[in-house]
């Protein structure tokens, strides 16, 4: 039940007459949750129960580790570890482990797995995801840093299953969503209205900008069975601008369908093509991922406490398995470590950098600092391509060809091709002017018929669309 699709149209119309008949009562969470089951039941109802039961165990660990003694809490979020991850490894992961155990030792494991009988999965939608929002809760609860009173199945199991957010995030964490539940909010016209204006924007971002500007030269360009310098630029240039509104797309609608209900989601996508530098990348793109893996997992690794050498493994090891959550392939663990060599890269040169820019009058530090954009966007698009490839070689090709300026040949670049770097110019555009203002607070101070306008305009475009229906990105992961 994607949200460009008909069906989720009438299920949120539905849902949301519900939830209004339910304000005031206590059939409102209920209501809620089973909503939330059966828009993930959509999807494949045979794991419906798998997403249950993990909540109900790591609701039920949760409560352990508030109350338990120092050795029982190591031993109770053990055990979280082991279940949750265990079963994003087994889901994920297990055709990847077996092929690379295979190539080594020649175990003969992946093709057990893949033996007429043996049991096929497919990988459960949004289990990267709610496995982290679980995981986080159960590592707050052993930091002690939730609230002590205990907390109810119900709360627990809408928090992992909240429909707006559960398939491809935001990554909510249980402290900034459980005293929402607490407060039981409503959505009055004003928020109801601010949801549906995201919602459309988010829509537009997906229908016209991922599947229609971009999708089809991001397909026609990876396809290609040469590339010169210039094609394989369009290649990197038309997969950043297809993933940038396909994700944030379904961002802004997971985070508008929440506000119609009355809930904040945080935001996830802030310009991150306007950024200067790497770690102002980090802190625009899947912000929730990223904030996710910096409280989890670099800092518990030593962050920058214990010396530049520590550093740079904790970065290292962080973004490698950044980009091993986003998929089972060693061309996502390579898009990793190129952002994490990107970041060892800037606190090396950092220092020195910062000190020559100081030095600068107004006019030559505003070329630097547009330079270092420049150079920032470039080596990000530069990593795209090993998100997007299909396998190591196809990405090496490319990534070869990014690198020889000499290498233009007599290709002739198609109408499409050229129809998306003028959207990826805008895109770009639209993304350094997004620096000064933030979208929510942007419509809010629209006068009301000026922002009518522009989103019947938007919404007229995702109509006469004429792209391809896509599965957003992201619900792979």
């Amino acid at each position: 039940m994607p949200f460009d699709s008909f069906s989720f149209l009438l299920f949120f119309i539905s849902v949301v007459l519900l939830d209004r008949m339910a304000w005031g009562t206590p059939a409102r969470k209920p209501i809620l949750l089973i909503a939330s089951w059966a828009f993930y039941a959509g999807w494949n109802p045979y794991f419906l129960p798998m997403l249950i039961a993990t909540s109900t165990l790591d609701w039920w660990l949760g409560r352990k580790l508030m109350t338990a003694s120092k050795v029982m809490k190591n031993r109770w979020l053990m055990l979280s570890l082991i279940s949750n991850l265990g079963v994003l490894a087994y889901f994920k992961y297990r055709f990847f482990i077996a092929s690379n155990l295979d190539s080594i030792f020649d175990t003969g494991l992946l093709h057990s797995l893949q033996a007429p009988g043996a049991a096929s999965w497919v990988l459960p939608v949004g289990i990267s995801f709610y496995t982290f929002q679980s995981l986080s809760y159960c590592i707050d609860a052993y930091r002690g840093r939730l609230p002590a009173t205990p907390v109810s199945w119900m709360d627990f199991s809408l928090y992992v299953a909240f429909f707006p957010q559960l398939v491809a995030g935001p990554i909510v964490r249980f402290g900034d969503f459980y005293p929402q539940l607490a407060r039981n909010p409503r959505s009055d016209a004003a928020q109801l209205g601010t949801g549906v204006a995201l919602i459309i924007i988010g829509l537009f971002l997906k229908v016209v900008g991922a599947d229609s500007v971009f999708a089809p030269s991001t397909d026609l360009l990876f396809a290609s069975a040469t590339h010169d310098f210039r094609t394989a630029w369009l290649a990197a240039m038309a997969f950043s601008g297809q993933i940038f509104c396909d994700f944030a797309g379904y961002s802004l609608c997971a985070i508008g369908a929440a506000r119609a209900f009355g809930f904040w989601l945080p935001e996830n996508f802030n310009a991150p093509y306007a950024a200067v530098g790497f770690s102002d990348f980090w802190r625009r793109w899947h912000i929730s991922l990223s904030s996710w893996l910096r409280d989890y997992l670099y800092i518990p690794l030593g962050g920058n406490r214990f010396g530049a050498l520590r550093t740079y493994v904790a970065l290292s090891l962080t973004m490698l398995l950044g980009g091993l959550w986003h998929g089972a392939a060693w061309t996502f663990v390579a898009w990793g470590a190129l952002h994490g060599l990107y970041l060892i890269l800037e606190r090396l040169l950092g220092p020195m950098l910062t000190r020559i820019h100081a030095r600068q009058s107004w006019p030559v530090a505003t070329l630097l600092r547009a330079v270092a954009w420049l150079i920032t966007l470039l080596l990000v698009m530069f990593a795209w391509v090993w998100f997007r490839a299909t396998d190591s070689a196809q990405a090496l090709t490319i990534c070869a060809q990014m690198l020889a300026p000499n290498s233009i040949q007599t290709i002739v670049v198609s109408a499409d091709s050229k129809l998306m770097a003028c959207g990826y110019l805008v895109l770009i555009a639209l993304q350094l002017a997004q620096r000064r203002f933030q979208l929510l607070a942007r419509l809010q101070t629209l006068p009301p018929v000026i922002l009518g306008l522009l989103l019947g305009l938007l919404l007229s475009a995702i109509i006469v669309s004429p792209g391809n229906a896509r599965a957003f990105i992201y619900f792979q992961f």
